[in-house]
């Protein structure tokens, strides 16, 4: 590898560094240059008109919220947050964006797949619910009734101290995992969640929600730029995620190594995504909206690299393997094919966005890419996932430990 430059690596922590690496996979997969997929772009008007199909059904009148943790709070109509928000009475703005933020972190680290078998039963409807939503509401109880405060008299709260005594045996008692019930990677949750205490602890912060007076007071303007949020959570929160790359002292989070990127460059042969980072922005971005605050530049930021997105192209055809032996094996995270799988999925997902704002006449500040994604492309992702498999599993088979998928 060439010299390493710490500014250049630094430069990966940016949402244009993760759009221009996967569109330079995006144009090696058309040039039919990629080691495990094809693209075919051919595929795409079909993909974004079934895309269309899906936002047309959820949101009709197409007043289209963004793609955040927000949307998985709401059972049969009842929106769980504002229940909670309602009868907490928060004393103002500030302590409700705090408590907000606290439960905004801890969900969306506690996202990772569930797995086909696990399911949340939920007290006030009795309705057993899986996936996404069913974690959303387990971690919502969670939040409210105190698991991720260490100070009794305050439950609704997550801080340091409560996060670095969190074990696996209280989160499955949360999550009602066991044996009948079982639960994809409970122990990774679980350290995830001590980790993010120790980091709290080490930069001096008590709670999650500390960011939001952070914002609030970079907003003195009353506007804050998305990106910038991004960085501070990538700061804030970069320590917490196991076995990542650090190179040239810079922690560089969900990056990962590809053989053909950025060849001759200092950073060469490396793709950054930022998934989690990313989705935890978006999930960030209404609690300043509530309090008055107005956030910018929100389409920088790129469409989410999991498996919902992704089995969108793949099962709609827009790319296809190469080696269809790779469909019935397990990939890691790190591997080159989930590294091209996820590059592709960044690069598409701005295709496909295009191709929906030209055919509904709206511009990018009108439709932004975080509506896009979820009128939209995450909805049409599990769609065609459950036309194509009983399970409605995702199209390849991850290995992860439970902080990037």
């Amino acid at each position: 590898m060439p010299d390493r430059d710490p500014e250049a690596f630094r430069a990966l922590l940016k949402p244009a560094a993760v759009r221009e690496r996967a569109q330079e996979m995006l144009e090696l997969g058309l040039a039919g240059q990629l080691l495990h997929f094809s693209v075919h772009p051919d595929r795409l008007e079909t993909c974004a008109d079934y895309v269309l199909e899906t936002i047309r059904a959820n949101y009709p009148t197409l007043d289209i919220p963004f793609h955040a943790r927000w949307r998985h709070f709401t059972v049969d109509g009842e929106d769980r947050w504002q229940k909670l928000d309602r009868e907490a009475n928060f004393a103002n703005h500030a302590a409700r964006g705090r408590a907000a933020y606290d439960l905004a972190v801890v969900s969306v680290l506690l996202d990772a797949g569930a797995g086909p078998d696990w399911r949340y039963r939920d007290a006030a409807t009795g309705r057993e619910i899986g996936r996404s939503e069913g974690l959303a509401l387990a971690s919502l109880d969670m939040f409210a009734a105190g698991l991720f405060s260490s100070d009794p008299a305050d439950p609704l709260r997550a801080d340091a101290a409560g996060l670095k005594r969190l074990d696996a045996a209280a989160l499955a008692h949360g999550f009602q995992a066991g044996p009948g019930n079982p639960l994809l990677a409970l122990e990774g949750r679980a350290a995830l969640l001590n980790r993010l205490g120790e980091e709290l602890e080490r930069q001096g912060l008590s709670r999650p929600g500390a960011l939001f007076d952070r914002f609030a007071k970079a907003a003195d303007t009353g506007t804050l730029r998305a990106p910038h949020m991004l960085g501070e959570v990538l700061g804030t929160f970069g320590g917490i995620w196991p076995s990542r790359l650090t190179v040239a002292g810079v922690a560089l989070g969900d990056t990962w190594r590809h053989p053909l990127i950025a060849p001759g460059k200092p950073t060469e042969g490396v793709v950054p995504f930022h998934k989690l980072s990313q989705w935890l922005t978006y999930s960030l971005i209404e609690p300043l909206e509530w309090a008055g605050i107005a956030v910018v530049d929100i389409d920088e930021m790129t469409g989410l690299p999991e498996y919902r997105n992704g089995g969108l192209f793949l099962d709609s055809g827009v790319i296809a393997l190469k080696h269809e032996a790779d469909r019935t094996k397990a990939h890691e995270v790190s591997s080159p094919l989930v590294v091209e799988w996820r590059a592709l999925t960044v690069a598409l997902l701005d295709e496909v966005a295009a191709l929906i704002r030209q055919r509904l006449g709206r511009s990018r500040e009108e439709l932004p890419l975080a509506k896009v994604l979820e009128g939209g492309t995450w909805a049409a992702g599990r769609r065609i996932a459950r036309e194509k498999r009983v399970d409605g599993g995702p199209p390849l088979t991850i290995v992860s430990d439970g902080t990037v998928f």
